[in-house]
């Protein structure tokens, strides 16, 4: 078990996505000797320009699923590599679920045979939509099996499996954080999640398109907030599941309003279709984080959505997703 990131050499798999280079950068910051694997398919090299040129940090460029080319020893291995947003998945529907599978067992074997702690980064997809609310990790979840969003939900449960497997059968070091919704800059700008989807389109007096009557609840955390748990959760040496995220709850239709205030913007409010299987509730059990990491988030929502409008006025109209 790494106890602490200073000395260290620690792989994250998918470092050059919105996540992943938060936690680079949170690691190289402590002293870590930090190797940042990516296929670039959704991460961007832009995401950690800041760090090209530390002589702690290196980016190999690379698919997990064709396995991971690091050669010497490792001390961690933080597997946040997947697509994460429904535009994504949805696009790359095969590739998704490669990667929570055959990309997953060559991050686990890259621990196993270097004798590396390793942290899966799950989701709260895992739960599908909640039966059990707040969801705590002991709930098995609600997930609809063939749906279009099950591509990214069933691949996250397998690689969660997965995990386990290779801690019962192998020894080997293992944890997995369920990470709930999580915002902030760096977020691709087109990727269709809630946040940057309601800061665009408020941010370009367009009317923020809210999905169904918007009564659906999220709760959103700060990204630095999220990556403080996940690197607490890899040196606590548990097993996990952990939840990660954050616990105050808000509807859909609050968040539009509340971006609308911040961005001062003239937008009003669109309804649309509600996608199939989107979760009506969604809000982590923190208990066990609390417990047994000291960890809860600490940035208030309004403060961390003006830092994000902030970086997302600074960076204009996105890009059009690919068909």
């Amino acid at each position: 078990m790494v106890a602490e990131a200073d000395g260290a050499r620690i792989v994250v798999t998918g470092g050059a996505g919105f996540l992943g280079s938060w936690l680079c950068e949170r690691l190289v910051g402590e002293g870590a000797t930090v190797v940042c694997v990516d296929s670039l398919v959704t991460g961007s090299r832009e995401n950690v320009a800041s760090l090209e040129a530390h002589p702690r940090f290196t980016v190999v460029r690379a698919d997990v699923c064709d396995g991971i080319p690091v050669d010497g020893h490792v001390d961690m291995v933080f597997h946040l590599a997947s697509v994460a947003s429904p535009v994504h998945y949805l696009r790359l529907p095969l590739e998704t679920l490669r990667t929570g599978s055959v990309g997953t067992t060559h991050a686990l074997d890259l621990a196993a045979r270097t004798g590396a702690r390793f942290l899966l980064g799950s989701t709260s997809e895992v739960y599908g939509d909640p039966l059990e609310h707040p969801q705590h990790e002991s709930y098995w979840g609600n997930v609809n099996p063939i749906g279009p969003r099950s591509v990214y939900d069933e691949a996250k449960r397998f690689a969660e499996a997965s995990t386990a497997a290779y801690r019962r059968a192998r020894g080997t070091d293992t944890t997995i954080a369920r990470i709930f919704n999580t915002y902030g800059p760096r977020m691709a700008l087109a990727d269709g999640r809630v946040v940057p989807a309601f800061v665009q389109q408020a941010l370009a007096g367009e009317p923020l398109t809210v999905a169904g009557d918007g009564s659906q609840t999220r709760s959103l955390c700060w990204v630095g907030d999220t990556v403080d748990g996940l690197v607490r959760l890899a040196a606590s040496g548990e097993a996990g599941p952990v939840n990660i995220g954050g616990d105050v709850e808000i509807t859909v239709l609050d968040l539009a309003r509340r971006v609308i205030q911040i961005t001062r913007s003239s937008s009003t409010i669109e309804h649309v279709p509600l996608p199939q299987d989107d979760p009506q509730v969604r809000r982590p059990d923190l208990t066990q984080a609390e417990g047994l990491l000291g960890w809860r988030p600490r940035t208030p929502l309004d403060d961390g959505l003006t830092r994000t409008i902030e970086w997302m006025a600074a960076r204009g109209r996105p890009e059009r997703v690919p068909a």
